[in-house]
Protein backbone atom coordinates (compact mmCIF):
# COMPACT_ATOMS: atom_id res chain seq x y z
CA UNK A 1 0.00 0.00 0.00
CA UNK A 2 2.91 2.39 0.70
CA UNK A 3 3.58 2.46 -2.91
CA UNK A 4 0.33 3.29 -3.95
CA UNK A 5 -0.14 6.10 -1.86
CA UNK A 6 3.37 7.27 -3.29
CA UNK A 7 1.68 7.17 -6.61
CA UNK A 8 -1.05 9.04 -5.31
CA UNK A 9 0.91 11.58 -3.63
CA UNK A 10 3.18 11.97 -7.53
CA UNK A 11 -0.63 12.73 -8.57
CA UNK A 12 -1.64 15.54 -6.32
CA UNK A 13 1.91 17.50 -7.16
CA UNK A 14 1.33 16.87 -10.55
CA UNK A 15 -1.78 18.27 -10.50
CA UNK A 16 -0.66 21.06 -8.53
CA UNK A 17 2.47 22.31 -10.49
CA UNK A 18 0.39 21.96 -13.68
CA UNK A 19 -2.56 23.74 -12.27
CA UNK A 20 0.27 26.76 -11.44
CA UNK A 21 1.64 26.57 -14.52
CA UNK A 22 -1.51 27.33 -16.36
CA UNK A 23 -4.98 27.87 -13.94
CA UNK A 24 -7.27 26.74 -16.34
CA UNK A 25 -5.87 23.30 -17.93
CA UNK A 26 -8.19 21.07 -16.33
CA UNK A 27 -11.25 23.42 -16.64
CA UNK A 28 -10.50 23.27 -20.13
CA UNK A 29 -9.30 19.54 -20.11
CA UNK A 30 -13.08 18.32 -18.37
CA UNK A 31 -14.82 20.09 -21.15
CA UNK A 32 -13.32 19.16 -24.48
CA UNK A 33 -11.69 16.37 -26.02
CA UNK A 34 -10.25 17.42 -29.51
CA UNK A 35 -7.32 15.34 -29.99
CA UNK A 36 -5.71 15.53 -33.83
CA UNK A 37 -4.58 11.94 -33.33
CA UNK A 38 -4.91 8.16 -32.69
CA UNK A 39 -2.06 6.39 -31.21
CA UNK A 40 -1.85 2.56 -31.64
CA UNK A 41 1.25 1.78 -29.55
CA UNK A 42 2.24 -1.04 -27.33
CA UNK A 43 1.63 -1.91 -24.15
CA UNK A 44 5.10 -1.52 -23.07
CA UNK A 45 5.57 0.67 -19.80
CA UNK A 46 8.66 2.61 -21.46
CA UNK A 47 6.72 4.02 -24.51
CA UNK A 48 4.43 6.79 -23.14
CA UNK A 49 2.85 7.98 -26.55
CA UNK A 50 2.19 11.63 -24.93
CA UNK A 51 5.43 12.30 -23.75
CA UNK A 52 7.54 10.80 -27.13
CA UNK A 53 5.56 13.41 -29.03
CA UNK A 54 5.33 16.08 -26.94
CA UNK A 55 1.97 16.54 -26.23
CA UNK A 56 -0.48 17.65 -23.64
CA UNK A 57 -3.27 15.46 -22.28
CA UNK A 58 -6.21 15.84 -24.30
CA UNK A 59 -4.40 16.25 -27.63
CA UNK A 60 -4.07 11.93 -28.47
CA UNK A 61 -6.38 9.73 -28.31
CA UNK A 62 -4.48 6.34 -27.43
CA UNK A 63 -4.99 2.89 -27.72
CA UNK A 64 -2.42 -0.08 -26.71
CA UNK A 65 -2.15 -3.43 -26.48
CA UNK A 66 1.01 -5.86 -26.36
CA UNK A 67 2.87 -5.66 -29.70
CA UNK A 68 0.40 -3.08 -30.80
CA UNK A 69 -1.54 -5.17 -33.11
CA UNK A 70 -4.69 -4.69 -35.52
CA UNK A 71 -6.69 -7.99 -35.45
CA UNK A 72 -9.94 -7.71 -37.09
CA UNK A 73 -11.76 -9.57 -34.39
CA UNK A 74 -10.29 -7.37 -31.56
CA UNK A 75 -13.66 -4.84 -31.10
CA UNK A 76 -11.54 -3.05 -28.60
CA UNK A 77 -9.61 -1.78 -31.34
CA UNK A 78 -11.45 -1.68 -33.70
CA UNK A 79 -13.92 1.11 -31.27
CA UNK A 80 -11.23 2.64 -30.22
CA UNK A 81 -10.82 3.41 -34.42
CA UNK A 82 -14.60 4.04 -35.51
CA UNK A 83 -14.65 6.59 -32.13
CA UNK A 84 -11.51 8.38 -32.98
CA UNK A 85 -12.38 8.70 -37.07
CA UNK A 86 -16.37 9.15 -36.49
CA UNK A 87 -16.81 11.31 -33.71
CA UNK A 88 -13.35 12.88 -32.92
CA UNK A 89 -12.89 13.46 -36.45
CA UNK A 90 -9.35 12.40 -36.31
CA UNK A 91 -7.57 12.91 -39.49
CA UNK A 92 -4.21 10.83 -38.20
CA UNK A 93 -3.84 7.59 -37.32
CA UNK A 94 -0.48 6.51 -36.12
CA UNK A 95 1.05 2.84 -35.59
CA UNK A 96 4.07 2.81 -33.22
CA UNK A 97 5.78 -0.31 -32.31
CA UNK A 98 9.42 0.04 -30.88
CA UNK A 99 12.65 -1.62 -31.19
CA UNK A 100 13.07 -4.33 -28.40
CA UNK A 101 9.67 -5.22 -28.15
CA UNK A 102 8.74 -8.03 -25.53
CA UNK A 103 5.57 -9.40 -27.44
CA UNK A 104 7.67 -9.84 -30.63
CA UNK A 105 10.33 -11.53 -29.02
CA UNK A 106 8.05 -13.66 -27.49
CA UNK A 107 6.99 -14.61 -30.60
CA UNK A 108 10.19 -15.61 -31.79
CA UNK A 109 11.02 -17.83 -29.49
CA UNK A 110 8.13 -19.95 -29.65
CA UNK A 111 7.45 -20.59 -26.06
CA UNK A 112 4.88 -21.26 -23.76
CA UNK A 113 3.44 -18.60 -22.40
CA UNK A 114 -0.25 -19.54 -21.76
CA UNK A 115 -2.99 -17.34 -23.17
CA UNK A 116 -0.79 -14.60 -24.77
CA UNK A 117 0.39 -17.66 -26.93
CA UNK A 118 -3.38 -16.97 -29.02
CA UNK A 119 -1.96 -13.20 -29.27
CA UNK A 120 1.31 -13.54 -30.97
CA UNK A 121 0.57 -15.68 -33.10
CA UNK A 122 -0.51 -13.02 -35.35
CA UNK A 123 3.20 -12.22 -35.09
CA UNK A 124 4.54 -15.70 -36.22
CA UNK A 125 1.97 -15.67 -39.31
CA UNK A 126 4.09 -12.15 -40.04
CA UNK A 127 7.39 -14.02 -39.84
CA UNK A 128 6.13 -16.82 -41.71
CA UNK A 129 5.48 -14.91 -44.32
CA UNK A 130 8.66 -13.27 -44.79
CA UNK A 131 10.44 -16.95 -44.14
CA UNK A 132 13.00 -16.37 -46.59
CA UNK A 133 13.70 -13.39 -45.85
CA UNK A 134 14.40 -14.03 -41.99
CA UNK A 135 16.30 -17.44 -42.98
CA UNK A 136 19.22 -14.81 -44.44
CA UNK A 137 19.67 -13.34 -40.77
CA UNK A 138 21.60 -14.86 -38.22
CA UNK A 139 21.90 -12.15 -35.94
CA UNK A 140 18.68 -12.90 -33.06
CA UNK A 141 18.37 -8.93 -32.32
CA UNK A 142 18.65 -7.69 -36.10
CA UNK A 143 15.74 -10.67 -36.28
CA UNK A 144 13.89 -8.84 -33.70
CA UNK A 145 14.08 -5.48 -35.10
CA UNK A 146 13.07 -6.51 -38.67
CA UNK A 147 9.82 -8.04 -37.66
CA UNK A 148 8.90 -4.95 -35.02
CA UNK A 149 9.21 -2.87 -38.42
CA UNK A 150 7.59 -6.00 -40.74
CA UNK A 151 5.08 -6.15 -37.90
CA UNK A 152 4.33 -2.25 -38.05
CA UNK A 153 3.68 -2.37 -41.70
CA UNK A 154 1.50 -4.72 -41.34
CA UNK A 155 -0.75 -3.06 -38.59
CA UNK A 156 -1.32 -0.43 -41.02
CA UNK A 157 -2.51 -2.39 -43.58
CA UNK A 158 -4.71 -3.92 -41.22
CA UNK A 159 -5.77 -0.66 -40.11
CA UNK A 160 -6.67 0.45 -43.57
CA UNK A 161 -8.96 -2.10 -44.24
CA UNK A 162 -11.18 -1.89 -41.39
CA UNK A 163 -14.84 -1.02 -41.68
CA UNK A 164 -14.52 2.13 -40.55
CA UNK A 165 -11.37 3.59 -42.31
CA UNK A 166 -12.93 2.27 -45.86
CA UNK A 167 -15.79 4.16 -45.26
CA UNK A 168 -14.10 7.47 -44.74
CA UNK A 169 -12.74 6.93 -47.35
CA UNK A 170 -15.69 5.99 -49.20
CA UNK A 171 -17.01 9.28 -48.08
CA UNK A 172 -14.37 11.45 -49.18
CA UNK A 173 -12.79 11.75 -45.71
CA UNK A 174 -8.68 13.26 -45.44
CA UNK A 175 -7.42 10.31 -43.54
CA UNK A 176 -4.08 8.79 -43.00
CA UNK A 177 -2.41 6.05 -41.17
CA UNK A 178 1.04 5.88 -40.40
CA UNK A 179 3.60 3.47 -39.36
CA UNK A 180 6.24 4.50 -36.93
CA UNK A 181 8.92 3.04 -34.87
CA UNK A 182 10.28 4.09 -31.61
CA UNK A 183 13.70 3.38 -30.38
CA UNK A 184 13.97 2.88 -27.03
CA UNK A 185 17.82 3.33 -26.86
CA UNK A 186 18.11 6.72 -27.39
CA UNK A 187 14.65 7.93 -27.68
CA UNK A 188 13.96 8.66 -31.38
CA UNK A 189 11.24 8.16 -33.38
CA UNK A 190 11.41 7.05 -36.96
CA UNK A 191 8.70 7.53 -39.56
CA UNK A 192 8.66 3.61 -41.48
CA UNK A 193 7.72 5.50 -45.40
CA UNK A 194 4.25 4.01 -45.11
CA UNK A 195 1.81 6.32 -44.84
CA UNK A 196 -1.82 5.49 -46.26
CA UNK A 197 -4.09 8.39 -47.44
CA UNK A 198 -6.71 5.96 -49.81
CA UNK A 199 -7.49 2.97 -50.80
CA UNK A 200 -5.57 2.54 -53.95
CA UNK A 201 -2.37 3.36 -52.03
CA UNK A 202 -2.35 0.56 -49.55
CA UNK A 203 -0.42 -2.17 -51.29
CA UNK A 204 2.15 0.02 -53.28
CA UNK A 205 2.68 1.76 -50.63
CA UNK A 206 3.63 -1.08 -48.01
CA UNK A 207 4.88 -3.00 -50.41
CA UNK A 208 7.33 -0.62 -50.92
CA UNK A 209 7.97 0.03 -47.39
CA UNK A 210 8.80 -3.77 -46.94
CA UNK A 211 11.48 -3.52 -49.84
CA UNK A 212 12.96 -0.96 -47.68
CA UNK A 213 13.39 -3.58 -44.75
CA UNK A 214 14.67 -5.67 -47.06
CA UNK A 215 17.47 -3.21 -48.33
CA UNK A 216 18.36 -2.37 -44.76
CA UNK A 217 19.17 -5.83 -44.44
CA UNK A 218 21.17 -6.36 -47.19
CA UNK A 219 23.10 -2.96 -46.33
CA UNK A 220 24.33 -4.36 -43.11
CA UNK A 221 25.04 -7.55 -44.84
CA UNK A 222 27.28 -6.14 -47.67
CA UNK A 223 29.22 -3.98 -44.93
Amino acid sequence: MGELKKLLNNNREWSEQVTREQADFFTKLANQQKPKYLWIGCSDSRVPANELVGLQPGEVFVHRNVANLVIHTDFNCLSVIQYAVEVLNIRDIIVCGHYGCGGVHEAIENSSQGLVNNWLRHLRDIKFSHENYFNTIDDPELVNDRLCELNIIRQVKNVCRTTTVEVAWDEGKELTVHGWIYNISNGLLQDLDVSVNSPDSIKPVTDRAVRQVYARTEKIHDS
